[in-house]
């Protein structure tokens, strides 16, 4: 499924591939690469209440804010996982943490097949990287908030994907 116009680059229509998901759908199945190479799915996350906060690419000034945000809010989060996923080589994604010292949100690589991006509705088809996008899944993988920011140089709405969150614990 193609959602043409989904979202911009710097006020350029996009096409995001994949469907728009909301609040009371299940999550769905997919597969990254964590930074030990080893294949995760959504069983692989557990039955915590998650985020999955999509960014483009952490070498950028919004997704590196982002993923530095959700990682001081991972402290603060007891009984909340979060991850960041990005079409980022796992490589990079350590280096990027490693540089910064987040050690607190996990990191999913989406580059080998696109499974999560797909999925997720994140795809963006002119550039094979993922938009600016979070969700919030509960423990019986029910999408409880979806967030697909509009400009991906635009942050998302962190207070409302926090409150998600622990309205869902």
């Amino acid at each position: 499924m193609e959602r043409p116009g989904a979202t911009t680059l710097r006020g350029n229509p996009l096409t995001l591939i994949g469907p728009e998901l909301k609040p009371g759908d299940t999550a769905p199945d997919f597969e990254a690469v964590d930074n030990a190479l080893q294949t995760v799915t959504l069983a692989n996350t557990g039955q915590a209440v998650r985020i999955f906060s999509v960014v483009p690419s952490l070498d950028t000034p919004v997704c590196d804010a982002q993923t530095k945000r959700f990682n001081e809010e991972a402290a603060k989060l007891e009984g909340v996982d979060i991850y960041t996923i990005s079409m980022d080589l796992p490589f990079a994604q350590k280096r990027w943490c490693g540089a910064f010292g987040v050690d607190r949100v996990k990191m999913l690589s989406d580059h080998r097949t696109g499974s999560f991006a797909s999925a997720y509705g994140t795809l963006i088809k002119e550039l094979r990287i993922t938009s600016r996008a979070i969700f919030v899944i509960d423990k019986n993988n029910k999408i409880v908030h979806a967030e697909y920011v509009k400009e991906v140089a635009d942050h998302p709405n962190y207070e409302a994907a926090l409150a998600a969150a622990k309205a869902a614990l």
